[in-house]
């Protein structure tokens, strides 16, 4: 996402949210993966929704109040550098490209600190997420301190800049529903991809190379997680990222995978069967999880309960699971002792944004936020029978997750990864539709 007036409304935003006062908010640093070797670069997402900044060693200073200014703080031009890294934009361009008011070299920033600071009655900044960076913020108050004698003060308050940007960020403006609906649907085209390409013998990582393939195919940048490539009872592994295993005849295959887009991520999960045909239990299985999204979806709505998808869901659940045979007793035992937690262990969605489980606080005041337009969240039910402790041996090493991404509209929710299929007819025939 390029257009600078996005990110210069996102910055005047939140220097009026500030009332005063000044805030800085850095970018990720570089991390060594090996010896010289360094982990693909990618920017810190706060940072990012106010700059649209993609370079490392960059910090963002906004004064808030009626001194409102937006400086970036970011690395110079360097001819012998640029040859081997590749293009920077210096002070000047990104000034320029970016949209600030002022850009400076970011050897600059202990010195020009120290003057932004002082005589300021509020410093917003983020504390604790990297301990360096934290002494690096005191060493500036502590600089601001000394010029005491002189009449100068230091800031009185520290406040946590995300407390206002993740407020921000949880609402979705227009060009970031866009950008996620691009995102949303090149994973849906993955998946399917996936499902074509899935057959007994194959490796769980050969499926994995089919699904980066497609996102990078489709230009997104990167996917937004490890993906989950789990068949047979490895499903029942809510985080398994090894990849590893060898695809059998009459084994499911769920897969969590999501791309990556100019920032943005999706977060999909679809299971289906390796042969094409779903067994008697798996069906049963998939359908209850099915019916449990379908609830889930249902009120997914203004107005409603954070909370309200999630009970829907369990409430399906707890019911189909009684049906099975696999939870004995009343539904209502079954939710009050939450017994149903032996198959269903995690909550039904979370937002998503800039980071797959991005922003924004669940409560307010103690209760559950309510659902607002703008807002975008994964519902993912889901279902996992482990071997074991009387379990029924046609459902043993069953794994079932549906997860899509959601929209809140003005009327209900928009499913942004509609398009990777999840009923039972339609996978059937996907999975079985370059078979000989």
């Amino acid at each position: 996402m390029t257009d600078i007036k996005v990110h210069a409304r996102r910055r005047a935003r939140l220097a009026r949210e500030m009332g005063g006062g000044v805030a800085v908010v850095p970018t990720a640093p570089e991390r060594t993966r090996n010896r010289d070797a360094h982990y693909p670069y990618r920017f810190d997402s706060y940072f990012y929704y106010l700059t649209g900044f993609r370079e490392p060693e960059s910090v963002l200073v906004v004064l808030g109040g009626d001194a409102a200014k937006s400086i970036l703080f970011c690395r110079e031009r360097d001819a012998e550098r640029e040859i081997w890294d590749g293009h920077r934009y210096g002070p000047d361009g990104a000034r320029e490209k970016f949209g600030f008011d002022e850009a400076f070299s970011i050897a600059r920033l202990d010195e020009r600190m120290s003057e932004l600071l002082a005589n300021q009655d509020m410093l917003w900044c983020r504390l604790g997420a990297d301990s360096a960076w934290d002494a690096r913020v005191v060493g500036w108050i502590n600089d601001v301190r000394a010029q005491a004698r002189t009449g100068i003060r230091a800031p009185r308050e520290i406040k946590d800049v995300c407390a206002l940007l993740d407020e921000m960020r949880l609402i979705k403006d227009a060009a970031e529903i866009g950008v996620m609906r691009r995102a949303a649907g090149i994973s849906a085209l993955a998946h399917r991809r996936a499902m074509r390409a899935a057959r007994p013998g194959r490796a769980e990582y050969e499926i994995e190379a089919e699904i980066l393939h497609e996102f990078r195919r489709h230009g997104a940048q990167a996917p937004a997680y490890t993906p989950i490539v789990a068949g047979g009872s490895r499903s029942c592994i809510l985080h398994y990222v090894e990849n590893d295993g060898v695809l059998h005849d009459g084994d499911l295959l769920l897969i969590d995978a999501g791309c990556e887009f100019d920032g943005y991520a999706s977060d999909v999960t679809r299971t289906f069967p390796v042969s094409g045909r779903f067994g008697g239990p798996q069906k049963q299985v998939y359908e209850l999880v099915l019916e449990a999204q379908k609830a889930a979806l249902a009120a997914v709505r203004p107005g409603s309960e954070w909370s309200a998808p999630h009970e829907a869901a369990v409430a399906v659940l707890a019911r189909g699971l009684i049906d099975l045979g696999l939870l004995t007793g009343s539904l209502e035992q079954a939710i009050e002792t939450e017994a149903y937690k032996k198959f269903f262990m995690h909550r039904t969605g979370h937002w998503l944004g800039l980071d797959v489980h991005d922003a924004g606080e669940y409560k307010r005041d103690g209760k559950w936020r309510v659902l607002e337009p703008g807002m975008i969240f994964t519902v993912e039910p889901g279902c996992y029978v482990r071997a074991g402790d009387g379990v029924p041996g046609p459902f043993a090493g069953i794994g079932v997750r549906i997860e899509d991404d959601v929209l809140v509209t003005e009327s209900g929710c928009e499913i942004l990864t509609a398009d990777a299929p999840k009923q039972v007819a339609e996978i059937e025939e996907l999975v079985r539709s370059e078979r000989g």
